[in-house]
């Protein structure tokens, strides 16, 4: 008897000379590999997923729905990405990289980015940077392909440029949401550059955020960086500028601080609006250059969730955490809360569903999960209306971490679809009752239900509420409308770990010097000795 099972054939590349191979993922007890191997370089196999949920009944089905094809099919998925016809996704987020400088080098890098050889502290122009009106012909130019997807200016480091305000504002111009991923050392130790940033119409940073210790900042980034990326955070609370913690998670640096982690954005509340995990994957520039990551080196989407089970004492739990609606559901997932004004956490996103909905069309979750992310990762007050998107899965779920409008919350936000409408439907079980335990153990501080359930239910049910009802509602909302937070993860694919089915449904597509949208993995895919697959070639 076999050791293991096949549970899904797919494609990949080699990760020693890229070529497109087939691969198989193998079920062992309770870890699933993607095992695949080359003709000339030889096999290689990859953890994929381990522990539970069970990968089976995590998976959830889509309709593709192809964009108009930017390119034609000439050598196949992945090497015609541009979007080429077999891209069954559009595109949620298109990332602009507008520097290829940077004030840190990272051990992790996806980009590779390089010091800049002045080590300067302050913003300057570049003869190495596209120029101002090439950006602006850029972001013109994806606005008609792409339509008003949501946009991120990445790098490098972009704070580095002079000019970053009027890219901005061009952005802002052009797209509903414009968010910037930063490293947040020039935001912390100059704080005007915030208020200035949130004049142009920026609504988000996504900052790099690795631990709340100063030896995981050196460790990960060679500098003791927790003060600046804290005064960062200041400076753009009191700007309006929503912000979002990235930690970069590697095993044996940081993973046994993601519970802090949560507890430290919880705390910093209503400013960060979240908390965006990503698993460390070999790509760019990496420790394990010139060789294959050791199985240790990696953590897979479960094993996060059960550390984040851990190391809250069970406020977050695994059975909160949902599959995207937009993304492959192996790419993700995400769960939503409320933090309560004890400093506890509330679940208002909806239960996960036992089993598989039907397929439903793949754009109805790009279209929802731009809209959540316009409005929970913008600063309160500053995003879209709620009714921009349903925030409701197929299978009752939601969608990229989407929260259902607050407004329609009812006497169990955990279980209630109150945006039907909008063309998803609850999941077949239709309550809560059929979803996880949300069980814990005693002393442990988690509401799945907010604390106005026992009087909102009379109103419902069509009776008079009590008098006080009205204010107890009234208090839940004016705290939803402040307090929600995001928890969620997003498991990039390498050269080791890359399925070509996952690819084809991406919706984060990296913006090229000529236009053209590359799925975020493929533009940063390198091989084992740092060929690049796109990178530095278009």
């Amino acid at each position: 008897m076999k050791p293991y099972r096949v549970v899904h054939h797919t494609q990949s590349l080699c990760p020693r000379c890229l070529a497109r191979i087939p691969a198989r993922y193998e079920q062992r007890c309770h870890e699933v590999w993607l095992v695949k191997e080359c003709p000339e370089h030889g096999r290689t196999e990859t953890p994929v997923w381990r522990g539970g949920p069970d990968m089976s009944t995590w998976l959830r089905p889509k309709l593709p729905t192809p964009p108009a094809p930017l390119g034609t099919v000439d050598r196949g998925c992945p090497f015609d990405c541009g979007l080429c016809p077999q891209h069954n996704q559009h595109t949620c987020t298109a990332v602009f990289e507008v520097t290829t400088r940077c004030n840190l080098r990272c051990r992790y890098c996806f980009a590779a980015a390089q010091d800049d050889e002045t080590q300067t502290l302050q913003p300057s122009a570049h003869v190495g940077d596209p120029p101002l009106h090439t950006l602006v012909a850029l972001l013109e130019a994806v606005r008609q392909k792409t339509g008003p997807c949501n946009i991120q200016l990445s790098g490098g480091e972009p704070t580095l440029r002079h000019d970053l305000c009027d890219i901005v504002s061009h952005a802002r111009r052009l797209f509903p949401f414009v968010q910037l991923n930063t490293n947040g050392i020039l935001l912390g130790r100059q704080p005007s550059l915030a208020h200035d940033l949130a004049r142009a119409g920026l609504d988000s940073v996504f900052l790099q955020f690795d631990g709340t210790s100063q030896d995981i900042h050196e460790a990960l980034r060679g500098a003791p960086l927790l003060d600046d990326k804290r005064r960062a955070i200041d400076a753009l609370g009191e700007a309006g500028v929503g912000v979002v913690l990235v930690p970069t998670v590697v095993p044996g640096v940081n993973d046994h601080d993601v519970g802090a982690i949560i507890r430290l954005g919880m705390s910093l509340a209503p400013a960060v609006r979240g908390v965006h995990f990503q698993p460390v994957s070999h790509f760019g520039r990496h420790p394990s250059c010139q060789g294959a990551p050791s199985p240790s080196a990696r953590i897979t989407l479960p094993e996060l969730m059960h550390r984040l089970e851990e190391q809250t004492a069970g406020m977050v739990q695994v059975v909160d955490f949902l599959p995207p609606g937009c993304e492959h559901s192996l790419c993700s997932f995400h769960a939503n809360y409320l933090v309560r004004e004890d400093g506890t956490l509330m679940r208002v996103s909806a239960p996960r569903a036992e089993s598989a909905p039907p397929a439903h069309p793949a754009l109805d979750g790009a279209i929802a999960a731009r809209a959540f992310v316009r409005r929970q990762w913008a600063a309160p007050g500053h995003g879209a209306p709620v009714h921009d998107a349903c925030g409701c899965g197929t299978d009752g779920t939601t969608s990229a971490a989407m929260t259902a409008p607050i407004s329609s919350v009812n006497a169990d936000v955990s279980s209630s679809c109150p945006a039907a409408p909008c063309g998803h439907s609850p999941s077949p079980s239709g309550n809560a009752a059929s979803a996880p335990s949300t069980a814990v153990s005693p002393g442990t501080s988690r509401n799945i239900s907010p604390d106005t359930s026992d009087v909102v239910s009379p109103a419902i049910a069509g009776q008079p509420r009590p008098d006080h009802a009205g204010d107890d509602l009234d208090r839940f909302l004016a705290r939803a409308a402040t307090h929600l937070f995001a928890i969620s993860a997003m498991a990039f694919q390498d050269a080791w770990n890359l399925d070509l089915e996952r690819l084809q449904g991406c919706c984060i597509h990296a913006v090229t010097t000529d236009g053209a949208l590359i799925p975020f993995c493929a533009w940063n895919c390198t091989a084992a000795d740092g060929t690049p697959l796109y990178r530095g070639r278009t």
